[in-house]
């Protein structure tokens, strides 16, 4: 049996003095989609900011293993280093800080050695190429003025020179309609054609995204803890039956 690229043990955090997860354990191996569904308040969107270390939550017992390592411990810094990724929700602007800069300084970080513009800008031509996405926007100020949808692209982007081993996509799907949800799956899926070790956990509410992505297995989070975990049809009958089975 594979060891697990990714294996969270018996996890609790609480933010602001309140429990939210409250003993959540999942596995994904190298390569696997997994996605994470569940009501509003269930721990969903905690724990993708517990995996990469927000310091507003504070885990108070389990463990984050990441490649046989016991990361739990480790800032964020660290496990970005080590191949973490988080595509936020709603990610933020940077006035003043074009695409490109950006990308620059995050590369360097995570590749622990210095990127020359024209390497940079090398690779993200390639990207934006391989995205669908105009040349244009590597010159503009990051996320300014962006639509929802540039906004998911620009961090699929991101995912794709950072070179992750296993990213975190929260709610990507929030906020787009059907073409842009279709451009963002399609961006996800490229990266993964490209990188198939590469191991996500995609935290999204409806099935839309998931038909296009395919998750190998589908987690059902409820309270802070994992209920139930199946396949795709898992996701079918939440969207058809809501939560209420695994509620009462």
């Amino acid at each position: 049996m594979a060891t697990p690229l990714i294996e969270v043990t018996n996890l609790h955090a609480n933010a602001e003095g309140a429990a939210i997860l409250k003993g959540l354990s999942l596995s994904i191996n190298a390569g696997e989609v997994h996605a994470l569904m569940g009501p509003n308040g269930a721990g969903k969107s905690t724990l993708a900011s517990v995996l990469l270390a927000n310091p507003a939550y504070e885990v108070t017992e389990g463990s984050i293993v990441l490649n046989g390592v016991d990361v739990t411990q480790w800032p964020t810094d660290q496990r970005a280093k080590a191949g973490m990724f988080l595509a936020f929700q709603h990610p933020e602007s940077i006035s003043g800080v074009s695409v490109t800069q950006f990308l620059r300084q995050a590369v360097a970080a995570r590749r622990d050695t210095e990127v020359s513009v024209l390497e940079i800008r090398m690779e993200l031509m390639e990207w934006m190429g391989t995205l669908g996405m105009d040349e244009s926007f590597a010159g503009r100020h990051l996320n300014e003025g962006f639509s929802g949808g540039e906004r998911k692209r620009n961090e699929i982007l991101q995912m794709a020179l950072l070179d992750p081993v296993f990213a975190v996509l929260d709610e990507t799907d929030s906020g787009l309609d059907i073409d842009a949800l279709q451009i963002v799956a399609e961006g996800v899926n490229a990266v993964r054609a490209r990188r198939p070790e590469l191991a996500c956990l995609v935290v999204t509410h409806y099935q839309r995204l998931l038909k296009a992505l395919e998750p190998d297995v589908v987690h059902l989070i409820i309270d802070g803890k994992v209920v139930e975990s199946g396949g795709k049809e898992l996701a079918a009958e939440i969207e058809a039956s809501g939560y209420a089975k695994w509620q009462a």
